[in-house]
């Protein structure tokens, strides 16, 4: 029962205490509800991390219901020095990384790749208020996004969204910090000529 303690001490003493740390708790203790309960808090988010990285609906649906049984498989483990969301999404995208590797990603070179042309609206044009027009603009990005190819979409999912820096995502992808920054700059220009 000792780790029972630490997760409640240590969250009580991080800057960022875990709102979700008696769930983890009842999780380590075995109680099936709890798991549930946590489940339902970050699946959805979860499965969007899932998503932005494979861009494959169903592949997204596999790899994070293993990322949740490996998270529970091994909630022992979790020892309250980050919160729990930061500890699964850790798990989720190292699990959709190995299942992009297992895809055998490639990282592709900006000349080898030809996309048609969108002259959709310019972002300056939207209204940064409106509501109805933001969530016009995440569409419009979320689906330009989709059309990146796998390289570039990963990296720029790894540091725009999930806050990963170029050192990082070369250890991740086994890449060099120099190609992640290559990526990062090339997919960043292609996704700006998509939007």
């Amino acid at each position: 029962m000792e780790s029972n303690r630490n997760v409640g001490d240590s969250a009580s003493r991080s800057p960022y205490p875990d709102r979700h740390a008696e769930l983890v708790k009842r999780c380590q203790q075995g109680e099936r509800r709890a798991q549930y309960e946590l489940y339902q808090h970050y699946v959805k988010a979860m499965y969007n991390v899932c998503l932005r990285i494979l861009n494959h609906e169903a592949e997204a649906e596999d790899v994070l219901q293993e990322a949740f049984m490996d998270a529970f498989g091994h909630i022992n483990s979790f020892r309250g020095q980050s919160t729990f969301g930061a500890w699964l999404k850790q798990i989720v995208v190292n699990r959709a990384i190995n299942h992009l590797r297992s895809r055998r990603l490639e990282l592709v070179d900006i000349e080898s790749h030809r996309f048609g042309e969108d002259d959709g609206p310019d972002l300056a044009d939207t209204e940064p208020y409106d509501e109805e027009g933001v969530q016009l603009e995440v569409d419009r990005v979320r689906r330009a996004m989709q059309l990146l190819p796998e390289g570039y979409r990963v990296v720029l999912s790894l540091y725009l969204f999930e806050g990963y820096d170029h050192e990082e995502i070369g250890n991740v992808l086994n890449i060099s910090e120099t190609t992640s920054r290559t990526q990062y700059l090339r997919g960043k220009k292609r996704l700006l000529e998509l939007l």
